[in-house]
């Protein structure tokens, strides 16, 4: 008893001789890229060798704070403190971390099982929304393909849309004023699906088994689908796939892991060629597939250009086009995660051309293979 009262007493000590201290984060960036609104980490056992405590503020150098968020990558304990920074092209900035409470900031990231939508699971930023199809839709030419929602506003839109739909007859596929979807995915790859790839043939996939978020917060979302019985000619292979939006991002990270039995295969990760042919720009050394496409509603309404993009982490073996897709191979060993970013972007909402969407991935590529080096600094 009198153990538990000396170690209570010296965390209630420790605490109260941190209270005002903080711990500087040294961000350097040495690409020759400006990183703007890029997520930071800072990890959670690192964090608290400086600072012991729950909750932190994080303000940048000119003392203004900032939205931060603690995320938990599906675990009971805290795992890392994220917050998004400006690090200007070879440069360094500093940000502090403060024990306190943050201030209440507006959401930017959104995402959620829709069981009342055939088991859609359905996610968001303030730029674009995504979706995959759940088992509730196994009888209607399921896949394992991306969907997307375009939008044009920072609203969440989300709940609203499904709301709309399901509840007032007011459907998502017309725009009225804050985006629509007009994109289809079919028994394909969609916009950044990826798939075993196998006697010259990309074996999709079917709907997820299960589904967890695993973070939604003020800055990013992150979710774990799995699917039980991918299909390989003969062979059924299992599949668990942890996917992040991060607020101002256009493109999301997945992680992807498969098992089997086998040691190593190909893996093809891709976009969906509508019937007419859009404008496609590739570049196997830099690792990414960049495609733009008229955007129409189901009613035949033109809505401007769509923009869908895959940027690797690993080298490609090489780019394949064929009468459905347009995807870059990569190699893959059992029981390995496997990183790679898909995302998409729209005409009527930050791209005025197809010629910046192409640069978006392309920069986006760079900053990948480059990414921002942080370290604490007390």
């Amino acid at each position: 008893m009198k153990k538990n009262l000396l170690v209570i007493a010296f965390t209630l000590l420790l605490m109260a001789c941190t209270k005002d201290q903080g711990v500087m984060v040294e961000i350097e960036n040495t690409s020759a890229l400006d990183r703007k609104g890029e997520i930071v980490e800072v990890e959670w056992e690192a964090l608290q060798s400086f600072l012991y405590a729950t909750t932190f503020v994080v303000k940048n150098e000119q003392g203004e704070e900032i939205p931060s968020q603690v995320v938990f990558r599906g675990n009971r304990e805290p795992q890392a403190l994220i917050f998004s920074a400006d690090v200007p092209a070879n440069s360094k900035v500093n940000y502090s971390i403060q024990i306190g409470t943050p201030m209440d900031y507006e959401r930017r990231t959104f995402g959620r099982i829709v069981p009342e939508r055939k088991d859609d699971f359905a996610w968001e930023n303030a730029r674009i929304a995504f979706r995959v199809y759940g088992p509730a839709l196994a009888n209607e030419n399921p896949s394992n393909g991306i969907d997307i929602w375009l939008k044009k506003t920072s609203d969440m839109i989300v709940n609203k849309f499904y709301k709309e739909e399901l509840e007032d007859g007011k459907s998502y596929h017309i725009d009225r004023g804050e985006g629509l979807d007009c994109y289809k995915v079919g028994h394909t790859l969609g916009a950044g699906g990826i798939a075993p790839f196998a006697d010259s043939t990309i074996w999709v996939g079917n709907h997820y088994t299960t589904a967890r978020v695993l973070d939604s917060g003020v800055l990013r979302t992150t979710f774990e689908l799995t699917y039980d019985s991918v299909k390989v000619n003969d062979q059924v292979m299992f599949q668990k796939m942890i996917v992040s939006l991060d607020a101002g991002s256009q493109l999301n990270k997945a992680s992807v892991i498969y098992n089997g039995d086998f040691d190593a295969m190909d893996l093809a990760a891709g976009i969906f060629l509508h019937a007419e042919l859009g404008n496609i720009q590739t570049n196997q050394e830099k690792g990414y597939v960049a495609y733009a496409e008229n955007a129409v509603s189901d009613a035949g309404v033109p809505a401007g250009r769509n923009y869908v993009g895959v940027v690797f982490t690993t080298p490609v073996k090489g780019i394949f086009q064929n009468n459905e897709h347009i995807a870059g191979l990569t190699s893959y060993t059992k029981g390995k995660p496997f990183d790679y970013y898909f995302g998409a972007g729209w005409s009527e909402w930050g791209f005025q051309s197809d010629e910046e969407w192409f640069k978006y991935i392309e920069e986006y590529a760079a900053k990948v293979s480059q990414p921002l080096n942080t370290k604490l600094v007390k």
